[in-house]
């Protein structure tokens, strides 16, 4: 099954799509999507979102780790750029610094009915796609290829079995978790 869906384009995009509502249903469901949540965190009063986060990353490494063992999943690992992740991290700070959402987030919201994600979030996300498109070709040539890193994964760096990484991580995130929420976080 997994591999008819691999070689064929619209189950592909049907099971994205479905994945996707199931995504920025959680999220709404999880809170995530709510501003003052998200402001919450920015404050250091609300853990909400960084709760989410954090398990959302022991369930994702474990996934794909787990998917990988048994041969149903392969990692491709892009490499990356310094001068693209400042560009990146520069675009999702002013899109986060104005309006409070990112980009998951604001959709979640936007599908939940405000009107603030769907008039500036999901706007200026279009506006600001077109524009990146549009000055990409002399950002490529100038900045966004300036210190390539490599392509490699933690356990890969390390020279280690993947598990000895994911593991331990897994571990010091749910002990964070659980330190999070005794303090009532």
């Amino acid at each position: 099954m997994l591999k008819v869906i691999h070689s064929k384009r619209t189950p592909q995009l049907a099971v994205g799509l479905l994945i996707g509502i199931a995504f920025g249903f959680l999220l709404h469901k999880g809170r995530v999507a709510d501003y003052n949540v998200i402001i919450g965190q920015l404050l250091l009063q609300d853990f909400t979102v960084v709760k989410v986060m954090l398990s959302a990353v022991v369930v994702g490494m474990v996934g794909v780790y787990g998917l990988r063992s048994v041969g149903l999943a392969q990692l491709h690992v892009k490499t990356g750029s310094f001068g693209s992740t400042v560009i990146g991290g520069l675009i999702f700070g002013v899109g986060f610094a104005i309006l409070g959402y990112c980009p998951g987030t604001v959709l979640a919201a936007a599908g939940s009915g405000s009107l603030d994600a769907l008039a500036g979030g999901v706007l200026g996300a279009l506006i600001g796609a077109w524009l990146f498109a549009a000055i990409y070709p002399t950002l490529e040539q100038t900045i966004l290829n300036k210190r390539i890193f490599q392509h490699l994964t933690i356990p890969e760096l390390f020279k280690v079995r993947p598990w000895a990484v994911v593991v331990p991580i897994c571990c010091l995130i749910i002990a964070l978790l659980v330190a999070l929420e005794k303090a009532g976080f």
